[in-house]
């Protein structure tokens, strides 16, 4: 099995090119299955959770070819043959779930495996299947997969959530396209991935307003058509190597990343003792004199402190002048990596959904295991700033949202390196 080696302690200098975002391309290839003409999606990012998409949209008769190193996906549903989404591919990543909306919206009916992922709470299907039932769809639970069916098509409705989220807003704007009426999403999730997703099926004929408010109106309309649409930069991986350079010192450029994704997340960092500046070709970071500042988060959704980056801002904080807290409102159980921290000689008092982090002078080398994705990304940060050697397990979490994390990072002066124990 794969683990990272990192020998901390050295600054971080140069450039590193953010990818396309894992989280509205896992949204944007299910947007192939509402339409017979083909689908092009552009600065895709290389990711383990983007083949299994490949692979789930495969296996409902999908076509997918992988262009330009990987950058390129061009997807065709011209012959969807299968409605059932099976639970060995779907168990392997929770975006699955979002074939449940286009396959009922175009098929009339789908067969769906209830989701895996990061075990990082229960994350479950209730919000998905009220606001597919409101559109006129009929949900069964069954030996876990949900069977839907919408035997007189789905007929716009009026949508309330009851919590603002993506997953949900997601299923259901692709579900609308297609339904008979104007359907309305109150309470929407208003990420940048919701955005590009509407951007997207615009593109393919959908008539959507309000994209990026709470409140998203869709027109129905009888069929979509193809599209070429280039993927939104990753706010999170943008985020993410952002506080390379505030954990290190040293001075990063982020190629590709712009302000009004991280808005929330650059407030913190400016409170941390952290500058970010833009410019032509995305944004720079680096740290002011001496250590961090202390500082509150709070996650919420967007446009609020976002949930996957808050190990991440953990690690940097873990050496800051004083005590911070982190409140966690999005997900229970998110706070797996601080025990792993604590190995590494931070101090870190949990409590429910809350951690208190009290800064220490440096972190010190030593064996950790990642328990999920963004869990293993800050133990990678807080590696690179620690005394000594850290050698990081069960990495495979990591290969499902950062491509070429290494190679990155080791273009900025990082010792890092993939290797094979055991």
């Amino acid at each position: 099995m794969d683990s990272i080696v990192i020998k901390g302690g050295g600054p971080l200098n140069g450039e590193i090119p953010i990818a396309g975002a894992k989280n509205a391309c896992l949204a944007l290839m299910p947007a192939t299955l509402l339409s017979e003409e083909p689908l092009t999606l552009t600065n895709a990012p290389r990711l383990s959770d983007i083949r299994t998409m490949i692979e789930l949209l495969g296996s409902l008769g999908a076509e997918a070819s992988v262009l330009q190193d990987g950058q390129v996906i061009a997807l065709s549903s011209h012959n969807i043959d299968n409605h059932v989404a099976d639970y060995d591919i779907v168990r392997k990543m929770r975006a699955s779930n979002l074939v449940l909306g286009p396959m009922l919206a175009r098929l009339g009916h789908a067969v769906v495996s209830l989701p895996g992922g990061c075990a990082i709470g229960a994350r479950p299907m209730d919000l998905h299947i009220h606001g597919l039932e409101a559109l006129g769809a009929e949900i069964e639970l069954k030996d876990g997969y949900l069977h839907a069916k919408a035997p007189g098509g789905l007929k716009g409705a009026l949508v309330e959530l009851s919590f603002a989220s993506v997953g949900a807003t997601e299923n259901i704007l692709m579900a609308a396209t297609l339904a008979k009426g104007t359907t309305v999403i109150k309470n929407a999730a208003r990420e940048p991935e919701i955005v590009d997703l509407a951007d997207c099926l615009r593109k393919m004929g959908a008539q959507i307003d309000g994209d990026g408010t709470s409140e998203i109106t869709i027109q129905g309309v009888d069929k979509l058509h193809g599209a070429t649409h280039p993927v939104v930069a990753d706010r999170i991986e943008l985020g993410t190597y952002m506080l390379a350079p505030a954990i290190t010192g040293g001075t990063v450029e982020c190629i590709g990343g712009r302000l009004n994704l991280v808005q929330s997340f650059v407030e913190k960092l400016d409170l941390a003792g952290i500058n970010v500046e833009e410019t032509a070709r995305g944004l720079k970071v680096s740290r002011r004199n001496g250590r961090v500042n202390a500082v509150d988060v709070v996650t919420e959704p967007f446009p609020g402190f976002p949930t996957d980056l808050q190990a991440q801002m953990m690690a940097l904080l873990c050496t800051a002048e004083g005590a911070s807290v982190l409140e966690e409102k999005i997900f229970e159980n998110r706070f797996m990596h601080a025990p792993e921290l604590t190995r590494m000689g931070a101090v870190i008092d949990v409590h429910g959904g809350t951690a208190t982090v009290t800064g220490v002078e440096r972190l010190k080398g030593a064996p950790v295991m990642a328990t999920d994705l963004r869990a293993s990304v800050s133990l990678i940060l807080a590696a690179l700033a620690a005394e000594g050697e850290t050698v990081v397990s069960r990495v495979y979490h990591l290969d499902r949202g950062y491509e070429r994390l290494e190679q990155k990072l080791s273009a900025c002066g990082a010792h890092i390196e993939r290797v094979q124990l055991g």
